[in-house]
């Protein structure tokens, strides 16, 4: 009967797979959700900021659920070729990403003083006042 035991690669491998989950929760913290609204329907969505653990885990799916199937498409063929290394990368940026296109698109912040702040310092967004 074999004992398995861990090797130096086992160890390697796990902390390779880690590494986004060690570095998301502690320097970049969990995604926070942000209302923003579209002024002219008055549609309320989620928009998020900070790094992306729901891009880690689902990928591509993200994109498609979030309606924008164009990019999900474009993100799954990405993550094909590079044999998923590109959804590891765009869980630390994909939620900008997103903010960036809906506030370009005409959305606004529509969260609490506190939240909407912490999302323009995020986004490097300056305040016009």
């Amino acid at each position: 009967m074999d004992d398995y035991t861990f090797s130096f690669w086992n160890w390697m491998g796990l902390a390779i797979i880690l590494t986004p989950f060690v570095f998301g929760f502690t320097l970049i913290g969990l995604q926070k959700r942000i209302l923003i609204q579209h002024p002219s329907s008055g549609i309320i969505k989620n928009g998020y900021i900070g790094w992306s653990w729901t891009y880690l885990i689902f990928g591509w799916f993200v994109p498609v659920y979030r309606g924008e199937i164009s990019i999900g498409i474009f993100h799954l063929v990405l993550t094909f070729f590079t044999f998923g290394l590109f959804q590891l990368i765009m869980s630390f940026l994909y939620n900008k990403q997103f903010m960036t296109r809906m506030l370009t698109q005409g959305w606004i912040l529509a969260d609490s003083y506190e939240n909407n702040t912490l999302a323009m310092q995020k986004l490097n967004i300056n305040p016009s006042f």
